[in-house]
């Protein structure tokens, strides 16, 4: 059972602005249990708070700009959320001192740098991951990017850069399998722009803290001497052989496809607005933030249709109980004993597995011609699924039963037939006390609830 996390302290990084070149100052401090991320802008009045979602986000021309109900806006943020995200930070509260983070060099190194210099607590609240389990596509056919989820055991990304009419990256590609490797083959990949955007950039009022400490710039359509003498100038560089493409930097390339990388730092600095971290098989094409921000609003729209997801279950895999050990801790019996074994167990939360046929006794009298399963019955299922989370809990748990005390929010969604199999999730709504618990159920029917319930139960010694 992985846990949420947070920071172990504050760190501060400083620097100017990409677009608006103000010196800027960005905090990242802690925060608390399901707090998710948090920007405040402590330049402004009243030191206003944005939520650092998919769904504020009102601009991505130049990067991701996220702004309130009232117009507080922030931008240049993907690096920074870029680094918590990647080094599982689920939890953050940040103040800046103007209207974007500044960007350093670039990349989310000098992010993951105080990240590990200030270190990572862990909290109480689980992690909670969206699993992918079908196929999710967001396109947009005029740019001819797009970004595809799949169903996979953990979270990986694949990126191809496509640029039909550049001579220097015409086709890049980076992948990253395993998370724990942003910091070594990802954070330190720069932002880079094409000489032939300066102008228009400039023009648009943007990029006027931009040079070639903190982007790469590359210039791969030849133009004539003299427009190049002058971007030069602008750009604070020697004039250079307007017949020669390639990079212009100050530093070499950390990487060769390290556009493609940075590519990809960006999409997971987007990811990190959907609000939940997520397990699947990210594959984008050409992205860029328009077609990312698409995909995490999309992302957080199937989380919210599918709030609570079905736990998995693989038949293949061998119960943590099976029906043995249920019998020991359960005085239930036929015909009712209503739970046929036990999958997960964690500190607080548990699945259980019963199959539904025909031969159940009360389908002789429970609607014979139209076999449904009494909702009573699987109030009753689920409870018995939360008693064995109880028990576990407990030292001699053998001399133990649970009673119902009170049951609350029951609601039946759909009807349960012979040949169904049920996966209950019963979870602690709060601890023990007083050997009084507090549960939240939920019943399934492949990834549908069927009913659900919320129950207080107490743990009564057996005489």
């Amino acid at each position: 059972m992985i846990k949420q996390k947070t920071l172990k302290d504050s760190f501060s990084l400083s620097g100017k602005g990409l677009h608006t070149g103000l010196d800027l100052t960005v905090t990242f401090n802690p925060a608390s249990e399901n707090y998710g991320y948090k920007i405040q802008r402590i330049d402004l009045e009243g030191k206003p708070i944005i939520d650092a979602i998919a769904d504020n986000v009102i601009d991505t021309t130049r990067g991701t700009v996220l702004a309130n109900k009232n117009g507080d806006r922030v931008s240049t943020i993907e690096h920074g959320m870029a680094a918590l995200y990647a080094l599982g930070i689920d939890n953050c509260h940040i103040e800046v001192n103007g209207p974007e983070f500044p960007i350093l060099n670039g990349s989310s190194e000098f992010y993951v740098q105080e990240i590990e210099k200030v270190g990572i607590e862990e909290l109480n609240a689980v992690k909670d991951y969206y699993i992918i389990k079908s196929k999710i596509e967001v396109r947009d056919e005029k740019t001819g990017s797009s970004i595809i989820v799949l169903p996979d055991e953990d979270f990986s990304l694949n990126v191809l850069v496509s640029y039909d009419d550049s001579l220097i990256i015409p086709n890049q590609y980076a992948t990253l399998e395993d998370m724990n490797k942003f910091k070594d083959e990802i954070a330190n990949s720069r932002t880079f722009v094409f000489v032939r955007e300066i102008e228009p950039l400039l023009s648009a009022g943007l990029i006027k803290g931009g040079d070639l400490d903190n982007a790469i710039v590359i210039y791969e359509r030849k133009m004539e001497q003299d427009k190049f003498d002058k971007l030069a100038d602008v750009m604070g560089v020697p004039h250079m052989d307007a017949n020669l493409l390639g990079y212009i930097n100050h530093d070499p390339l950390v990487w060769p496809n390290e556009c493609a990388r940075h590519k990809l730092l960006d999409v997971i600095g987007d990811l990190a607005l959907i609000g939940k971290p997520i397990r699947g098989r990210i594959i984008a094409t050409r992205p860029g933030h328009t077609i990312n921000n698409k995909f995490a609003r999309l992302m957080r729209k199937e989380i919210r249709l599918h709030d609570i997801q079905a736990p998995t279950y693989n038949c293949n895999i061998p119960p943590v109980m099976d029906i043995n050990r249920i019998r020991e801790l359960l005085p239930h019996r036929y015909p009712f004993q209503l739970v046929d074994k036990v999958i997960e167990i964690g500190a607080n939360y548990i699945v259980g597995v019963k199959n539904v046929t025909s031969n159940e006794p009360f389908f002789q009298g429970h609607f014979p011609e139209e076999p449904v399963m009494p909702g009573v019955l699987q109030v009753e299922a689920m409870a018995q699924v939360g008693g064995l989370l109880v028990l576990n809990s407990i030292e001699e748990p053998e001399k133990y039963s649970t009673y119902f005390m009170k049951i609350d929010g029951v609601k039946f969604r759909q009807k349960v037939v012979p040949g169904d199999t049920l996966i209950f999730k019963v979870e602690l709504m709060t601890p023990i006390r007083r050997g009084i618990a507090t549960m939240k159920g939920y019943v399934f029917v492949g990834e549908k609830i069927s009913c659900e319930a919320e129950f207080m139960a107490q743990i009564v010694k057996n005489k």
